[in-house]
C-alpha cells in the first residue's frame, strides 16, 4: 500500500470473520465471555460471528450475539436462520462503527436453514458494504445459496455495487469448490492477496480445511491477513477465526 492511499483514507480497518459453534469449545465449555476476549485481542473493528445461539435452552438460553457486542461495547444486528418460537440460531454482524441493516434474510435451503445478512458502515466518511453468510454443507444447497447471493436481491443489486464491499463468512466450502471459485471471480480473497501464505482454518485443533473466508471488492486494498492461531482460539471455538486489515477507497 503505498503512502498516499494511506494519507487519502486514514486508518486501516480490521475485518474479522469467525464461526463461533455457540460458544461451545473444543474443550466443550459454553463460554460467550472467551470468544468476546478472542475478538477483542484481535483489535477488529468488524467482526462477522456465525453459528450464533440466542434464547436456546441447551446454552442456557443466553442472547449470544447481544452479550458478545455488550462485552466488546459494539452494536449487533443479528439474523436467524432458525427461528422456533423463542430460540434462535443464526448470524451477526458487530461493530461500534455507524451502521445501517440493508438485508437480512433466508437462503435456499434443503437441509439445515441458512441465510445472509447486509449492512451498511460509515467509515473515515465513506460507506461500505459488509455482508455475513454461513452456507450449507451440502455442494448443491452452497451452490443455490451463492446464486442467490450474487442475485439483485443481494450483491448485484445497485445499493451494493455502489460502494466497496466486504464478504464474509463460513462458506463450507475449499477454494477448489464451485462455490468458492462463483465468489471469486467477482471479488478477491485477501488471503490471496496477503503476504502471508493462505492458512486453514478448521477445524481448529488441527486446520485441514480452509471454510472461513474474507472477500473484498474493487477499491479496498489489503494490507494483511492472517488466521489467528493461539491456544486460546484452539479451545475457545471447533473453528479459528479469520482477521484482515484493510484499507478503503484505493
Amino acid at each position: 500500500m503505498t503512502r498516499n492511499a494511506r494519507e487519502r483514507t486514514g486508518r486501516s480497518l480490521k475485518i474479522l470473520t469467525y464461526n463461533v459453534h455457540s460458544c461451545v469449545g473444543t474443550d466443550r465449555k459454553i463460554d460467550p465471555e472467551r470468544i468476546a476476549d478472542v475478538i477483542a485481542e484481535t483489535g477488529a473493528d468488524i467482526i462477522a460471528l456465525q453459528e450464533l445461539d440466542v434464547g436456546r435452552r441447551r446454552t442456557g438460553g443466553v442472547d449470544q450475539a447481544h452479550r458478545i457486542a455488550s462485552l466488546l461495547k459494539m452494536e449487533a444486528h443479528f439474523h436467524p436462520a432458525l427461528h422456533v418460537e423463542e430460540e434462535k440460531y443464526g448470524d451477526a454482524i458487530l461493530t461500534a462503527l455507524p451502521t445501517r441493516l440493508m438485508k437480512a434474510g433466508p437462503l435456499p435451503s434443503i437441509g439445515e436453514l441458512r441465510g445472509a445478512i447486509w449492512v451498511r458502515a460509515e467509515f473515515e466518511g465513506m460507506g461500505v458494504n459488509i455482508l455475513n453468510t454461513h452456507l450449507g454443507l451440502r455442494g448443491a444447497d452452497r451452490a443455490r445459496q451463492v446464486g442467490e447471493l450474487l442475485g439483485r436481491d443481494w450483491i448485484g443489486s445497485p445499493a451494493f455495487q455502489a460502494e466497496p464491499a466486504i464478504i464474509c463468512g463460513d462458506l463450507n466450502a475449499v477454494p477448489s469448490s464451485p462455490a468458492y471459485k462463483s465468489i471469486a471471480k467477482e471479488f478477491r480473497d485477501v488471503q490471496l492477496l496477503s503476504s502471508v501464505r493462505a492458512a486453514r482454518t478448521f477445524p481448529s485443533r488441527f486446520p485441514l480445511l480452509r471454510l472461513d473466508h474474507i472477500f473484498v471488492s474493487e477499491g479496498i486494498g489489503v494490507e494483511r491477513a492472517q488466521v489467528v492461531a493461539t491456544p486460546l482460539t484452539r479451545r475457545a471455538s471447533d473453528h479459528l477465526p479469520l482477521l484482515a486489515e484493510v484499507i478503503c477507497g484505493v
